[in-house]
């Protein structure tokens, strides 16, 4: 039933966005929405698409508002990264780029790896590398 997932984000300036995506190495989708409203991502090996639309489109996609991301999180995006240098290259990357650091790259739990970093408009994700054969109960 389920074919796949999109990820839909409002953000104040599409371009300054799709600037920061790209820096961060997603890939561009051309195959929709790229205009001064939208631009589209292919995230990961199982390219799941990231929508980037301006606030006043995505308020009429939505039929709702923007939810206020600064005082508050609604969701976090986690990105699995192959390893620890990946995860401190995306951290590099994203600072570089423009965005906000929440969470330096550190070791969590002896099995995993990961930083937080958030997008110019203040989407939060993590990026984290696990090595699942320190995983606790193997």
């Amino acid at each position: 039933m389920i074919k796949d997932i999109w990820i839909n984000l409002p953000v104040k300036n599409v371009s300054l966005s799709k600037t920061f995506y790209t820096s961060l190495g997603f890939t561009p989708n051309t195959q929709y929405g790229n205009n001064e409203s939208s631009a589209s991502f292919f995230v990961g090996k199982q390219k799941v698409v990231l929508m980037l639309f301006s606030e006043e489109a995505f308020k009429n996609f939505t039929r709702a508002g923007v939810a206020d991301i600064k005082s508050a999180s609604e969701v976090l995006f986690s990105i699995g990264a192959e390893s620890r240098q990946d995860v401190d290259e995306m951290e590099r990357l994203a600072l570089k780029a423009g965005g906000s650091i929440f969470g330096k790259a550190q070791e969590h739990q002896g099995w995993m790896y990961g930083c937080g970093f958030a997008d110019p408009d203040g989407h939060r994700w993590n990026m984290l590398h696990m090595d699942m054969s320190k995983m606790p109960g193997k």
